[in-house]
């Protein structure tokens, strides 16, 4: 009787499994993903198209199948169950291959495609790629859309895994993360910047004049020294007075037309404005390190048609001719400059 017993449990256990498997509805796995991003059931069913009680009972009924909350009350709002975050990013995989495999795309063209790709970048790489990239895309693929969005360093292997950011625009070194693969687009590097009829600045700027100066540190993370910082260090000469720090490449320059301050900032982001505004353009009056801008994306895409495309437009864009790759894991250890 117990022998009996015992492998009736074994059976409906084993039928169970088999249900996980097979019997699951994909529309509820569709829901499943967007209760996950969302940790919110009415932000989850505006994601996919539905009502909210529908998103609800998907909830329940997901909740059964899995045997877990899934989400639970927390301080802030509904949070994520320790099930719930081990499924996230596996089920997102999952449904983008699906969605790959369903399109049924063996080649790209991108004079017909009509699709979005979805950039991560900081504001001053969006300066110098947007303007050429959308060139590039009313000629030869009208009806391809970008979406760029902010870059953070913590998520972005994961969202480049997952398929949910196809490339990542930034400098080196790469955070670390299993299958990420990178290319350099260009090498950058500084020129400083006052508003024409600056009292103390006229045909050249001297290193005492540009030391006496107020200057503007752009520094993406709201802290620490910048690139000339280090090399006023390193020369045993003294301190600059930064007179303001700002998170964001494309205010600095804005700041400096209506200012006697001074910027130290990438080539290319002054390029972009100092046609259009009352700027100055030097060279450093001492040496500051260049540095590298890379795009870096997950091998799962690499042999993609439409994301080989979309890296070849980037590097097109950037005027890199011959784009290359090679993994993250071996490539040469390469300066962080971001901050001046």
């Amino acid at each position: 009787m117990h022998c009996h017993m015992r492998r009736i449990h074994e059976t409906r256990k084993w039928a169970a499994d088999e249900v996980d498997l097979a019997g699951i509805n994909l529309n509820l796995l569709v829901a499943l993903d967007a209760l996950l991003k969302e940790a919110h059931v009415t932000r989850a069913a505006a994601r996919v198209g539905l009502t909210q009680s529908a998103m609800s009972h998907a909830l329940g009924q997901l909740r059964e199948l899995l045997d877990d909350a899934l989400l639970i009350r927390g301080r802030g709002g509904m949070v994520l169950t320790p099930r719930a975050e081990q499924l996230a990013a596996p089920l997102r995989r999952g449904l983008v291959e699906l969605q790959r495999a369903l399109r049924n795309e063996p080649a790209f063209e991108p004079a017909t495609a009509s699709r979005r790709f979805t950039v991560a970048t900081r504001d001053y790489f969006g300066s110098a790629l947007l303007p050429s990239a959308l060139e590039l895309l009313g000629r030869e693929a009208p009806g391809v859309d970008l979406s760029v969005q902010h870059v953070e360093s913590t998520t972005y292997p994961t969202l480049l895994e997952s398929g949910e950011v196809d490339l990542v625009v930034v400098t080196p070194p790469v955070e670390s993360g299993p299958g990420l693969r990178q290319q350099k687009l260009f090498t950058e590097d500084f020129v400083c910047v006052v508003r024409k009829g600056h009292p103390l600045v006229r045909k050249t700027l001297d290193l005492d004049t540009y030391l006496k100066l107020s200057h503007v540190l752009i520094s993406p993370r709201g802290d620490g020294v910048g690139a000339v910082d280090r090399v006023l260090v390193q020369r045993g000469l003294p301190p600059r007075r930064i007179a303001l720090r700002v998170p964001y490449f494309l205010i600095a320059p804005l700041v400096v037309t209506r200012s006697d301050h001074v910027l130290t900032a990438p080539r290319r982001l002054i390029a972009a404005f100092s046609g259009a505004y009352p700027l100055q353009v030097f060279p450093p009056p001492l040496p500051v390190p260049s540095f590298d801008m890379i795009q870096v994306w997950h091998e799962r895409f690499d042999g993609d048609p439409a994301h080989q495309w979309l890296r070849g437009l980037v590097a097109r864009a950037v005027g890199v001719m011959h784009p290359g790759s090679r993994n993250t894991r071996s490539s040469r250890r390469v300066r962080r400059t971001p901050g001046s």
